[in-house]
């Protein structure tokens, strides 16, 4: 294939075959790229690229209204594209590496929260599997330059299924900062954790061993806010990839020596031309 000047192209330019029996066949020079199938131009892709990795207000009407598409539908899956790119980014980090904390000059902080759809005044329908609470495990690891955050959505609070992703992400002999929720009794301590729970129905501070978990609590507010002004949690697909994005920014974008743009890009390429 070669790239071939086409001015009454969308884009100016599409794929043609060289070879004498293909004479006069194409393809679109999106073809095989993240911007098949799209109608919005290369341009504004880019400046949704750019607004999506720098973290700015991605309001669809103000989006509309600077012209990087003409419909709220569009930016949706706009979004969904670029979603799906670093939630795989982050998987195959993962799979590769470990994703693991806990060093031994870093401490984890451990906590619950629930990111069910909040309906106005009370009002409004929602799937009924939404009904439930939909509770996220964080695992935030805690170091002087870098807090790394795991975030898992699991049906219960149970110790069944908490117990096993600490194990899995924690390293062994860390220091575990958490409540004193009945699903960690005992247990971390058992499994060779240094844990240190604070009751929060009697301080917030210890003031022996001076633990809390003000830094996760902090953290839930930031993360809800912006899954919440995305309406980032009326599916428990939509959740989770929300929650790999938030993964995705403190692992790999805002580690890579180009800013979360340069990680983005890299992984847009790597997704595309493997």
């Amino acid at each position: 294939m070669k790239l071939t000047h086409k001015p009454n192209k969308a884009d100016n330019y599409v794929w043609s075959c060289t070879r004498n029996r293909h004479k006069g066949r194409f393809k679109s020079v999106r073809y095989g790229s993240l911007f098949a199938k799209s109608k919005c131009n290369l341009f504004s892709w880019m400046k949704f690229i750019y607004r999506f990795a720098q973290g700015l207000q991605l309001r669809q009407i103000d989006m509309i209204e600077d012209g990087i598409a003409g419909s709220s539908r569009t930016l949706s899956s706009m979004a969904k594209k670029v979603r799906v790119i670093c939630k795989e980014s982050m998987k195959l980090y993962a799979r590769r590496k470990g994703q693991m904390i806990g060093q031994p000059r870093e401490f984890v902080m451990i906590d619950e929260s629930n990111f069910r759809h909040k309906r106005k005044y009370g009002r409004g329908r929602f799937a009924k599997t939404w009904r439930r609470r939909k509770w996220v495990f964080g695992m935030l690891g805690v170091a002087p330059r870098n807090s790394k955050p795991i975030l898992k959505l699991v049906h219960r609070r149970s110790r069944n299924h908490l117990i096993p992703h600490i194990v899995r992400h924690v390293h062994p002999g860390s220091s575990i900062l958490s409540d004193d929720w009945r699903a960690y009794r005992g247990v971390l301590t058992d499994l060779g954790y240094n844990h240190f729970p604070v009751k929060h129905n009697q301080c917030f501070l210890d003031p022996i061993t001076g633990s809390h978990t003000q830094n996760l609590e902090r953290a839930w507010l930031t993360y809800k806010g912006k899954i919440w002004r995305l309406r980032g949690n009326r599916t428990e697909d939509l959740l989770k990839q929300h929650l790999k994005l938030i993964e995705w920014t403190y692992w790999l974008g805002n580690r890579h020596k180009n800013g979360p743009l340069g990680r983005l890009l890299k992984d847009i390429h790597r997704k595309y031309h493997l």
